[in-house]
């Protein structure tokens, strides 16, 4: 088990999120940065989609009540256990009564604190995640308080960490090649031309030449940004319609709205773009009022860089593995 000691709003447990659900009007929730969570639990040898706390107020502190392994990933927040500073995206063995403590971060907006078994709340329709806006989930629906005692899930085949630890290169950098670097300080977005993006005339090109501005009106929910107007052609009304996670809607203000984990599942906004699905994570470490620019991407890109992600993942994975046995041999 663990015990949170400190904490702020809007942190949860999470997981890859509830799918299946959207035709009744739930949404799928889950981690903001998905990649974070996958290779996390890739390192401990939990089932990819375990459940994980997502941190994204600070300073954040929970025990350990037994032995186990953990390791913080997503934002570096300057994380340390029982004081002495722990470096990121390590797995590390833990003994009960540690203490984790997470600062305010120096990179990214969300931590990541993947344990060894996952975090074990009940499951709703297929998933802990903690959806906010339906009140279930994760901790009863709601934010982690500080008191909250968590259970841990059982590990079928633990691995064995060097007190050291166990480290694997920041995504970031590891996929750089896979992915654009920042432009003039702005984070380049792929996103794909969506259903009614012919609507806006001239103002389309400008929609992908423009630098946007995340602004404070934004959340798990979606992202709205900030910059000069885009407005379609002529005005149109449409019927409102199922939506997901990277679609881009422009409601009559001009500012285009970036739907994120919990996005509406359904809306009338006409869709401009939609944000490839692997470059997501990438707005869920974007801080607010960070700046941004999206590249038309295509089909076939997208899926190229799903499958180096994946590849990623898959050798974390069989490392950990690997090394974590063979140091075990040794003994």
């Amino acid at each position: 088990m663990i015990e949170i000691i400190q904490t702020g709003p809007f942190n949860t447990v999470q997981d890859l999120g509830r799918t299946g659900f959207r035709n009744i009007g739930v949404t799928t929730s889950g981690a903001m940065d998905s990649l974070a969570l996958k290779v996390g639990n890739s390192l401990l040898g939990n089932e990819t989609g375990a459940a994980v706390l997502e941190i994204q107020t600070y300073p954040f502190k929970l025990r350990f009540a037994k032995q186990t392994s953990f390791v913080v990933t997503g934002a570096d927040c300057g994380a340390s256990l029982d004081g002495r500073m722990v470096q990121p995206w390590c797995a590390l063995p833990i003994e009960a009564g540690q203490v984790l403590e997470l600062g305010q971060p120096r990179v990214g907006t969300r931590a990541y604190i993947c344990i060894a078994g996952g975090i074990d709340v009940a499951a709703v329709m297929g998933s802990r995640s903690t959806s906010l806006r339906g009140a279930f989930g994760g901790s009863d629906g709601r934010f982690l308080s500080t008191g909250d005692v968590l259970k841990l899930g059982e590990i079928s085949a633990a691995l064995n960490f060097p007190a050291t630890g166990l480290a694997v290169i920041d995504p970031a950098y590891a996929l750089a090649d896979v992915y654009p670097a920042n432009e003039d300080g702005a984070l380049l977005v792929r996103a794909i031309p969506a259903g009614e993006h012919a609507l806006f005339g001239s103002d389309a090109e400008r929609f992908w030449m423009q630098t946007w501005k995340i602004s404070t009106q934004s959340d798990r929910t979606g992202y709205r940004l900030m910059g000069e107007p885009i407005k379609p052609t002529t005005p149109v009304e449409m019927r409102s319609h199922g939506v997901v996670s990277g679609v881009v809607q422009v409601p009559p203000s001009g500012e285009p709205i970036i739907q994120m984990a919990d996005a509406n599942t359904a809306g009338g906004y006409p869709k401009i773009a939609g944000v490839i699905e692997a470059d997501l994570w990438r707005l869920g470490q974007a801080r607010i009022g960070s700046r941004l620019r999206f590249v038309r991407a295509t089909h076939a890109q997208a899926a190229s860089v799903e499958k180096a992600v994946a590849a990623f993942i898959d050798d974390v994975r069989s490392t950990s593995r690997m090394v974590c046995d063979a140091l075990q041999a040794m003994k």
